[in-house]
């Protein structure tokens, strides 16, 4: 066990589009990522995903309909429904999801991530 701080760890990142574990909950992530641009339009067929943002604004773009998020704010996409996440300028994120969700669900693009990619450890 140790602390840590997500918006520090966020912040230290070097790459986008690319989730790192910082925590787990039992059968769940906690991961954190710094972001700019658009990830990819994909959906996870059994697992919700949990955003909240720590620093700066996401849009999450769906079938249906679009969220804003601001600083300290969060949204749980549903399973099964296709985002697409969208971050105008840079965005600081705590993403929290079961450890079988995959990077881009069964979308691969440049910038889908494995597992063990998100589990390397911190510099």
């Amino acid at each position: 066990m140790s602390v840590a701080s997500p918006a520090r760890i966020a912040a230290a990142l070097t790459e986008l589009w690319s989730p790192r574990v910082v925590a787990e909950v039992d059968d769940a992530y906690v991961k954190v990522a710094r972001v700019h641009g658009t990830l990819a339009w994909h959906a996870h067929a059994d697992e919700d995903e949990l955003f909240y943002v720590l620093k700066g604004r996401l849009r999450i773009e769906m079938e249906a309909r679009t969220v804003e998020l601001g600083e300290g704010e969060l949204f749980v996409v549903p399973k099964g429904v296709r985002h697409n996440p969208v971050a105008d300028e840079e965005c600081h994120l705590l993403l929290i999801e079961r450890k079988s969700t995959r990077h881009t669900g069964d979308e691969v693009t440049d910038k889908t991530r494995s597992l063990a990619e998100q589990l390397r450890p911190l510099e």
